[in-house]
């Protein structure tokens, strides 16, 4: 069928003057055709910036511009939607959340974003939030979306709205939801409660005003302000970033974008900016300017900054309340959503706590984290704000870093859940005492040098810190617990009783608690610290009054064997310390470190659920495994259980032993010999004799061409019960290095099946001589460290027969000395040894017996005595050794060897020694003593010769 766009039909269905635009038409809307086909899927929303102006001020006549951009999804068309009034962090701008933005218009929600005012393109300058500047900004916006057709309304001005915001964000989220009840739902991330405790801490309950400044973090806030005409500095502290493509929102990007800044000459609506602070409120410059001076806060500037805190106007939020808190934030801590969370609840408002592993210094956390955190969001906007969901459930969510992703893709957190919300005094308490004597500690003059206990944004660098600059000499105090019998999940504020003295009277102090491990490596959890000022001190430690210290919360696991550590330090470089020079004493109250603890549920994730499908099938391939073992096993035993009458009391038997390859290659061709209770037996041979094969053979790692195996008169087969009385160490060690040395020696016990009685690890660990060190990491095992782990693991259970592959790699001198002892040790009880070495010198030290290979044979065997007999070598000392050696080179016959000592050994190969004599005396050279050279090397040289190659063995 011809189309009905053809050119033919063109030409007769139009005069000729119309048909060039009529095929132009056609060929626009083929081209539209294909292009509507091909082109990628429209994001499911529209957008509209705009800049509003909204009237603000104590008497709201006051006007800013403020940049927007409302996102309204597609779907929206013809019906009105709810709507998310989303927030950005300090220093950032609305583009710092546009993809938290998108992702919750593709949910069908009208998301409206804006640069605050005293950011970006926004006018006005920076109140931190004021009640009656930023607060009254965003209840205009409010009006705004109530006007909009798009909005679904509550009631005439009422819009159906959700808040949502990070950090300056969380607490703008708050303070509106306090200020305009039109708010039917808030999720602040990452904020604070009482910005002056916020910024002037004191653990010990003192008010804001005898805090101690937190002047890293206050520094950058207002250098972030400063500068805020130019574009953002990077504290959004919002807590995590949607991954691109995902449906379900998340919260407010860690980001902060980079939005343009104010164009020169543009209007700055609200005062122009400050010379001296930027674009900061000429108060808020103020207050900064006192503190960052003077170290101290003052009762006006804790007044101001608390006009900007959720903490007075808690008991005025109706809006159903999900906080979610960073356990990695230094700067607002897991503190501050518990105490938000305690003065919402009272009114009794719905309130949800989450905890997660990231923040301000550990951003969005692992995927696993953010994922939940975005379900938990989506979850509590659907039910409180789109009104369709079930109502979320009233648990407490925290989580901790687990290890690292297997496939490459950084951390892991676990999450756990909990009926109810403990807060962060936990469920339950643990106490570990720590001790050590009363210390003096100095504060440094002028505040340099300092310690480093965290980096802002950058929390989780601490542990690296710590260990290069974390605690000066001099400058702290500790105190140490013993090994903790087993873990510890801390959940919450750890606290402990200190006692200080000063001659000053005062003393500002950091208290820190320290995870330690086996090895001394020392962690501070996301860097958090106490910081304490105590006034009207004693000079005197023992007239010191006890004072508890409650330290930032954490979600930290103590493991098994690890210890606490107790700092109390003068110094930090994130806060602002006395100048003058000064001494205090530092004791502990006799109470221990309590640690508060919660026993939460794991929060099931697609991970986990494949963990444990992985599992399963891992577990059914052991069981096949185990299966198949057990039936070769049972078979082996079915085809020969008898004992050979002539080796039952002998511990080893080899009889004819050959070995050949696939290719033809004869590594061991006729290997005979026996190993007998009491005896050390040296198997002797060059490079490529045949002695690895035979070992190889021995222990079943691989299959002999013919020949047989006894061990106590029973046929050796793969899988053959009797093999539990051999314990080897062939082919060098292997261990998991993530383990440590003890460690790997439990696993493989246990691995045996064997109970731990049976194991005689006192014993082993003994011969090893390793120490403390055994309960190091193996992957920081020097090479004869792991040697003497080996030979521990091959004589646990103290096997009837030992077999080692040359025991002494790696060891020095003195461990060599102390190997052959044990060795000699071992070999009592009716126990046997067989030693394959290089060091021939050891071997006659060592060995009862000897076996020497050569080229796949033996070509002596018997007690080391009577090899070492067989050498016609001979020691001369003489008056000339150089005019010596030229006469006996000058005999027929004879052969002078070369010593490693200096000394003249002679081959006389069958010469009367007399005669070799005669004629160095007829030479005139002086004859002084002449001794046979009775050493195992000089037999083995005899045997197999000075350039013998084996057969090469493999």
């Amino acid at each position: 069928m011809r189309s009905p766009f053809s050119a033919a039909w063109i030409r007769r269905a139009l005069p000729t003057g119309r048909r060039a635009v009529a095929a132009s038409v056609v060929l626009a809307l083929l081209v539209a055709a294909v292009v509507w086909a091909l082109w990628p899927d429209r994001p499911g929303f529209r957008t509209e910036s705009a800049m509003l102006t909204v009237r603000s001020g104590p008497a709201g006549d006051e006007p800013v511009d403020l940049d927007t951009t409302l996102y309204l999804p597609r779907a929206a068309a013809g019906r009105q939607v709810p709507a998310v009034l989303l927030a950005h962090g300090f220093g950032g701008n609305k583009d710092s959340v546009r993809a938290d933005a998108e992702d919750l218009a593709d949910r069908g929600y009208a998301v409206l974003t804006w640069t605050a005012r005293g950011f970006g393109r926004s006018g006005g300058q920076i109140h931190l939030d004021h009640p009656d500047y930023e607060v009254r900004d965003a209840q205009r916006l409010l009006d705004w979306l109530a006007e909009r057709p798009e909005i679904r309304t509550d009631a005439a001005g009422d819009p159906r709205v959700g808040v949502v915001g990070g950090s300056y964000g969380g607490a703008l989220a708050l303070l509106l939801a306090a200020q305009d009840q039109r708010v039917d739902a808030i999720i602040p991330m990452i904020t604070w409660n009482d910005l002056a405790r916020s910024f002037l801490p004191e653990s010990t309950g003192a008010a804001p005003t005898d805090g101690v400044f937190k002047s890293g973090w206050a520094g950058i806030f207002f250098g972030g302000g400063g500068n805020a005409g130019s574009g953002p500095t990077g504290i959004s502290g919002n807590a995590t970033e949607a991954p691109e493509g995902e449906p379900a929102p998340g919260p407010p990007s860690p980001a902060p974008g980079t939005g343009p800044g104010t164009a020169p000459g543009a209007p700055s609506n609200g005062g122009g900016p400050n010379p001296s602070c930027g674009r900061f409120a000429a108060d808020i410059c103020a207050a900064y300017l006192r503190i960052a001076a003077t170290g101290r806060g003052d009762q006006a500037a804790v007044d101001l900054l608390r006009r900007s805190s959720p903490a007075g106007v808690l008991d005025r939020i109706t809006a159903p309340t999900l906080l979610v808190q960073g356990g990695a934030d230094t700067l607002f801590p897991l503190g501050e959503a518990d105490a938000n969370a305690r003065g919402i609840a009272a009114n009794g408002t719905p309130v949800r706590v989450a905890w997660f592993t990231g923040g301000h210094d550990g951003g969005a956390g692992p995927r696993s984290d953010s994922d939940r955190v975005k379900f938990l969001t989506a979850q509590w906007l659907d039910h409180y704000v789109a009104g369709t969901g079930e109502a979320p459930r009233n648990t407490f969510t925290f989580s901790r870093i687990a290890g690292f992703d297997p496939m490459g893709r950084g951390l892991v957190a676990t999450g756990y859940r909990t009926t109810e919300y403990p807060g962060v005094d936990g469920e339950s308490r643990r106490e570990v005492t720590v001790t050590g004597p009363a210390q003096p500690v100095a504060n440094p003059p002028g505040r340099n040098p300092a310690a480093i206990s965290s980096v802002p944004f950058a929390g989780s660098l601490s542990s690296f810190l710590s260990g290069v600059a974390g605690d000066l000499p001099g400058q702290h105090a500790r105190f140490t617990s013993e090994p903790l019998a087993e873990a510890v999940d801390i959940v919450g504020s750890p606290t402990v009783q200190i006692r200080a003295a000063s001659a000053s009277g005062e003393a500002v102090l950091f208290v820190k608690l320290y995870d330690v491990d086996q090895e001394g490596g020392a962690t501070l959890p996301s860097g958090l610290i106490a910081p304490v000022r105590l006034t009207g001190l004693p000079e005197n430690i023992d007239a010191a009054q006890p004072v508890t210290v409650t330290l930032p919360a954490i979600v930290h696991r103590v493991e098994a064997g690890h210890r606490l550590r107790l700092v109390v330090a003068t110094s930090d470089q994130a806060y602002a310390t006395p100048i003058e020079p000064t001494v205090h004493t530092v004791a502990l109250e006799a109470a221990p470190v309590s640690l508060p603890t919660v026993a939460g549920e794991q929060i099931p994730t697609d991970a986990l659920l494949w963990r444990w499908v992985l599992v399963g099938l891992l577990a059914a391939i052991v069981v096949g495994l185990v299966v198949v073992v057990a039936v070769v096993r049972w078979r082996h035993r079915r085809q020969d259980t008898s004992v050979h009458p002539a080796y039952a009391d002998t511990p080893l038997a080899v009889r004819h032993l050959r070995k050949e390859y696939a290719d033809g290659f004869v590594a061991v061709s006729e290997v005979d010999f026996e190993v007998h209770p009491g005896q050390v037996v040296g198997l002797l041979g060059p490079n490529g004799a045949g002695k690895t094969t035979t070992l190889r053979v021995l222990m079943g790692l691989t299959q002999p061409t013919a020949g047989e195996i006894y061990v106590f008169g029973h046929r050796l087969v793969p899988g053959s019960p009797v093999l539990s009385r051999i314990g080897a160490l062939v082919e060098g060690p292997g261990f998991l290095p993530h383990l440590s040395g003890l460690e790997n020696l439990k696993a493989y016990w246990r691995a045996t099946g064997r109970t731990v009685a049976d194991a005689h690890f006192e014993q082993a660990l003994e011969i090893a001589g390793l120490g403390s060190s055994v309960h190091r990491k193996v992957r920081k095992y020097s090479h004869g460290m792991k040697q003497r782990l080996a030979i521990a693991q091959a004589m646990l259970g103290l096997p009837d027969l030992l077999v080692l592959d040359e025991p002494t790699d790696g060891l020095d001198p003195p461990q060599i000395a102390e190997m052959r002892r044990v060795l000699q040790r071992y070999a009592t009880d009716g126990r046997a040894v067989l030693v394959s070495s290089h060091l021939l010198a050891e071997v006659e030290q060592t060995c009862t017996h000897a076996v020497v290979v050569n080229k796949g044979q033996i070509v002596a065997s018997g007690p080391v005595e009577e090899i070492v007999g067989d050498s016609p070598s001979v020691l001369f000392e003489v008056s000339d050794p150089a005019a010596a050696r030229t006469v006996l080179d000058g005999l027929d016959g004879v052969r002078v060897l070369e010593d490693a000592d200096g000394q003249l050994v002679v081959d006389t190969d069958g010469t009367a020694r007399s005669e070799v004599v005669a004629e160095l005396v007829r030479a005139g050279v002086g004859v002084n003593r002449v001794v046979p050279r009775r050493r195992l090397e000089d037999a083995f040289l005899a045997l197999v010769g000075e350039n013998s190659r084996g057969s090469g063995d493999r």
